[in-house]
């Protein structure tokens, strides 16, 4: 058996807003610590049956860039479901209703720039 590592850094500002988020692992192709402007991070705890999540993100994330991060996080959440369950059934509904979120949040970020 073999361990493998997921290490994550954040630069916190006073106010303890996340500067920047780093991050490597130790099965990665790449040598250096990736930058990233979010992350969504959670844990499953099957004796409480309750999940605990960290979710950061820096303070130059775009709205554009949420919106993708979030469609893209429940397309590949799909994905899991569907290596992990089999459930075809489900993961067609998550992946729409993913792609109705992200079209709703594009026209909510259009709506506000014509304000």
């Amino acid at each position: 058996m073999r361990e493998s590592q997921i290490n994550v850094s954040v630069l916190l500002d006073d106010q303890k807003v996340p500067q920047s988020i780093r991050w490597n692992a130790t099965d990665s192709t790449h040598d250096e610590p990736q930058q990233a402007k979010a992350i969504m991070l959670s844990f499953w705890d099957g004796s409480e049956k309750t999940a605990f999540r960290i979710d950061l993100w820096t303070k130059d994330m775009k709205m554009d860039e949420m919106a993708d991060f979030y469609y893209q996080t429940m397309v590949t959440m799909g994905d899991t479901l569907m290596r992990s369950t089999g459930k075809m059934e489900l993961v067609k509904d998550l992946k729409k209703f993913a792609s109705a979120f992200h079209d709703k949040f594009a026209g909510i970020l259009e709506d506000d720039k014509l304000k």
